[in-house]
């Protein structure tokens, strides 16, 4: 018989997770700066890359997409594979230079969502956890309602956590509660 090669099997993580970097047209440079120097100096803490050491499988795998409209997603970091303080070190230097790609456009919670969800499935990894971190300034305004892609996410076992940016909208974090 003909010999198939053996399909690879993805690699156990405790966690899997995206980070969804808000770029809309009402992230100015001060908000994208804040959503970027606030993930770079959590994975810079050495007490993360000794967390992770410490999880069941020693290793989650981390993305960041930057997000704007429905269809308007960049996955600006691809998928790393970190076990140790090395690894996140790594990480958060990648973040901290990392350019805004996206720059004008309506705020698609829900697209940042469906797009994360993508990431995830076609991640390679076999997560424990699967989580999306959803930053932004601002309500859902185009495309599907937010809640709508968050139910399907939920309903398919992905945690999501909601960052919202208070500068523009003081009330911004009860949406974030209801509706992301």
């Amino acid at each position: 018989g003909l010999l198939r090669p053996a399909l690879a099997q993805p690699a156990p993580v405790d966690l899997a997770l995206v980070l969804a970097v808000d770029c809309s047209s009402s992230i100015d440079d001060r908000e994208f700066a804040l959503q970027r120097s606030g993930y770079a100096r959590a994975f810079a803490d050495p007490r993360l890359g000794r967390a992770i050491a410490g999880g069941t499988q020693g290793a989650i795998a981390v993305t960041l997409t930057q997000w704007a409209g429905p269809f308007e997603q960049v996955q600006t970091i691809g998928w790393r594979l970190i076990r140790d303080e090395d690894g996140t070190a790594d990480f958060a230097a990648r973040v901290a230079a990392m350019p805004r790609q996206l720059t004008a456009s309506a705020t698609s919670i829900s697209g940042a969502i469906d797009h994360a969800r993508t990431l995830l499935d076609r991640s390679g990894f076999a997560a424990g956890r699967r989580v999306i971190d959803v930053s932004g300034d601002g309500m859902n305004n185009t495309g599907r309602f937010a809640e709508f892609a968050r139910d399907e996410a939920v309903a398919a076992g992905i945690v999501i956590n909601g960052l919202p940016i208070l500068t523009d909208d003081a009330n911004l974090d009860d949406y974030y509660t209801d509706f992301v």
